[in-house]
């Protein structure tokens, strides 16, 4: 039983992490278009889809390197943030490149852009600290026996018949 409830609390950690990491993207692609003054003021619900877009994208890319790192910390109770922040970087950078052309024959990426590199692996860093806040502190804790329960109180002993 408390396997299945800690499947759900890491696809709702993962949904949760995933939606940071959308925003962050989004908001970081746009920032050219944000410190723009000479443009009027950006639609709140434009901003809102690419947001959702965001965060569908970012959750169907980064579904398996994150699956793939929630199995290595489950399986070994690893808790240490700084390992969600690495896991997060490297998740980000996977999910940035591979949707970047790469040439077998030079054994190169074709068409890197270092600061898209930047906001994926920055916002993956973060999705990684959001997931550990929410499920990666407990890590492995649901294969742990629960603890067991104090003994109740001695009944007092009523006085017998004198």
């Amino acid at each position: 039983m408390a396997l299945i409830g800690r499947l759900f609390l890491i696809l709702f950690a993962f949904l949760a992490s995933c939606f940071v990491a959308g925003t962050i993207v989004v908001v970081a692609v746009l920032y050219p278009e944000f410190s723009d003054f000479g443009t009027s003021a950006i639609d709140q619900s434009t901003i809102n889809i690419l947001i959702g877009f965001g965060f569908i994208f970012l959750s169907g890319f980064a579904l398996l390197p994150a699956l793939i790192v929630v199995l290595i910390t489950e399986a070994f109770h690893i808790r240490s943030i700084l390992a969600y922040a690495i896991g997060g970087a490297l998740v980000g950078a996977a999910c940035y490149l591979g949707l970047v052309p790469f040439d077998p024959q030079t054994m190169q990426f074709d068409g890197i852009i270092r600061r898209h590199l930047e906001i994926m692996t920055g916002a993956g860093i973060v999705a990684g600290l959001i997931y550990w806040l929410i499920a990666g502190r407990t890590a492995g804790g649901w294969r742990e026996p629960p603890r067991p329960l104090r003994p109740p109180p001695p009944i007092p002993s009523r006085p017998g018949p004198p």
